[in-house]
């Protein structure tokens, strides 16, 4: 199957679903894209290929709490290498270093344990989505501070009107879809 047969079988297993959670905001699920097999596997060999012709070495897939668990072992494995948590603060034992960003109404707090990524590991991140770019950039922040090497920042939908991307513009990213 081609890249663009499947990307027209990922974006065809995406449901929208308008005024949800709230009126004028159209949700776009991905529960099909995990259901069927076919997308799902799209899904990720789009990924696997953009980072084979990109980035010759990978240490690590760092997945964002919760959605960013569901493609980032599934990828991982694909290279061989490991897959590292971060979550929202206090969901994992041991030593953690965290980071609290904005959201639009509040603030939340991410985490990493600290003897997930080694100094000058090249990592690349993965989420369902980048929206406001708010939990992305705070997971960057994380690796910076552990010293990693961010390589990119994977999405599988990216809201291009709600400009996440500029916070994280330091950063390669890379959307599968994108919509306004």
């Amino acid at each position: 199957m081609s890249e663009q047969e499947k990307l027209a079988v990922l974006r065809g297993a995406i449901r929208e679903f308008s005024d949800f959670p709230s009126p004028g905001i159209c949700f776009r699920d991905i529960a099909p894209v995990l259901k069927d097999p076919a997308a799902f596997s799209a899904t990720i060999d789009l990924f696997e290929r953009f980072l084979r012709e990109n980035f010759p070495k990978i240490d690590l897939i760092a997945g964002l709490d919760s959605r960013g668990f569901l493609f980032g072992p599934a990828l991982a494995q694909r290279f061989g290498i490991g897959f590292v948590l971060i979550r929202k603060k206090g969901k994992l034992p041991g030593p953690t270093e965290s980071v609290s960003y904005a959201l639009e109404y509040g603030k939340a707090e991410i985490e990493i344990q600290t003897d997930a990524v080694d100094p000058g590991q090249k990592v690349v991140l993965i989420d369902d989505l980048l929206a406001t770019g708010g939990t992305m950039a705070a997971a960057c922040e994380l690796l910076q501070r552990r010293n990693a090497d961010i390589l990119a920042c994977l999405v599988l939908i990216e809201l291009t009107s709600l400009k996440g991307a500029e916070k994280i513009k330091s950063y390669r990213v890379h959307s599968l879809l994108q919509y306004d």
